[in-house]
């Protein structure tokens, strides 16, 4: 039996551009920031939502780059987003 992994997309350097439609950009790391692109359904998930809440807390919503920055270690962001069953 194999497990589904969520299907993030890491991208180093890109633009708003370059989400493809579904999905949305969020930029994660405490220090330096790495930018992912996610579904939107990972809207819909509590440990997800918490995230949101420590990021708007910590930095708003208004990210110069057009996206949201989530601010917690990249293994962690993996190990959260990897959990879910979308």
């Amino acid at each position: 039996m194999a497990i589904r992994v969520p299907r993030i997309i890491k991208k180093s350097s890109s633009t708003s551009l370059d989400v493809p439609k579904g999905h949305f950009a969020v930029y994660v790391g405490e220090m330096q920031k790495k930018r992912f692109v996610i579904p939107i359904s990972y809207l819909s998930q509590p440990s997800f939502q918490d995230l949101l809440s420590q990021a708007e807390e910590e930095f708003g919503f208004d990210h110069p780059m057009g996206g949201v920055t989530i601010p917690c270690s990249e293994d962690i962001f993996i190990g959260i987003t990897s959990q879910f069953r979308i």
